[in-house]
């Protein structure tokens, strides 16, 4: 739809006529005859030299080229813009932290997929959060990796697509091969402390307890109820399998 900033400048339009109204035509004295004998003409005629004005008149493609100038100068003072439907823009409402364990008994194939094959316990994983980060609408995800240390893999982002191919990408003992699992909660509330959306989640994923981390779970938690953040643990392996 095409509008203008300034419609009020249109009433400027009728302003050369108004002018032509009310100002008097340009006038310049001159003498319209020129003769030796004009008091003689005078005498004989009976008549005498008087004052007179001639207006003189623009040709037709004048006056058109003038008001068609004028026009597209209050036109442009009026400034016409374009306006277009509004753009809708999707503000994340939950930010969401994905903890992946690497440790070294993800390894273990104890899962099968949906070829009915065995495969280890990232690889469940792996398939199990492709699946949940396509059906994610309106949030943000980073990933945090961890074995014997945690990392953070992907910042908070809303590329749902980069999260999944880094995921993909992730390794058994690229961490290390044990288990930090109360480190990898205190990263996460590190990464949280940056955030500044009211609902915030972190989903951990480990097959195993806690066996190296400086920072004890229980504590760990302690300090992500004080911060608000939601925490889900998901256990992950077989519950027959040893150890």
């Amino acid at each position: 739809m095409i509008t203008l900033a300034h419609p009020w400048l249109l009433a400027l339009l009728p302003l050369p006529l108004l002018m032509r109204w009310v100002i008097p035509p340009h006038r310049e004295p001159r003498q319209g005859v020129i003769v030796p004998f004009l008091h003689r003409l005078a005498d004989e005629s009976g008549q005498r030299p008087a004052k007179g004005a001639v207006v003189l008149r623009g040709a037709w493609l004048r006056v058109a080229s003038l008001s068609v100038a004028w026009t597209c100068v209050i036109l442009a003072l009026a400034r016409p813009q374009v306006i277009e439907p509004p753009i809708t823009k999707t503000v994340p409402v939950r930010d969401m932290l994905l903890a992946v364990d690497l440790s070294g008994s993800m390894e273990t194939q104890d899962f099968t997929d949906a070829q009915g094959r065995k495969v280890d316990r990232l690889t469940a994983v792996k398939e199990v959060l492709d699946d949940f980060l396509a059906q994610r609408k309106g949030d943000r995800v980073g990933l945090i990796f961890f074995g014997s240390a945690p990392f953070v893999q992907a910042p908070f982002t809303e590329d749902l697509k980069v999260c999944r191919e880094l995921l993909d990408e992730a390794q058994v003992k690229m961490a290390g091969p044990q288990t930090a699992f109360g480190d990898a909660l205190g990263l996460a509330m590190t990464v949280f402390d940056r955030s500044e959306v009211k609902e915030r989640v972190l989903i951990a994923l480990t097959d195993g307890n806690d066996t190296a981390s400086k920072v004890p779970p229980a504590k760990a938690a302690e300090i992500a109820k004080d911060k608000g953040v939601v925490v889900h643990t998901i256990s992950v392996g077989d519950p027959v399998t040893v150890g």
